[in-house]
This record gives structure tokens, sequence and C-alpha cells, in this order.
């Protein structure tokens, strides 16, 4: 995945009043959920950590 760092800086620095060394200080991943651009979906619930733990059962040795 290429990152167009300009643009995010632009972004970051304009768009949320910080300063480069808070910017840099940032992951990308933080910086996209700053700017509202993560793409994680809804929040994990109980439900949902149920279904993955039916699909994704952990395996024992043995």
């Amino acid at each position: 995945m290429r990152l167009d760092w300009a643009g995010l800086m632009r972004l970051g620095l304009t768009g949320l009043g910080l300063r480069p060394v808070e910017f840099w200080r940032l992951t990308p991943v933080e910086l996209m959920v700053m700017l509202g651009l993560d793409a994680a979906g809804p929040p994990m619930t109980r439900a949902r950590l149920d279904e993955l733990a039916r699909s994704f059962p952990d395996r024992t040795e043995g």
C-alpha cells in the first residue's frame, strides 16, 4: 500500500492542526483514524467475537 505522504501531511498539518513533530509521531493507522479514513468497520461486539471463535477455533496439540 502506497501512502500519499504529501497529502497526508497537508491534512494532518492544516486539517487537524498538528505540529510536524506530532504528525511524525503518529502511526499511519492513527493518522487515518484521526482523519476518519479508517475502514475498520463497526466495533467488535461479543456476538461477532463468538462468531469468529466458532469460525476459527483454537487448535490444541495432542
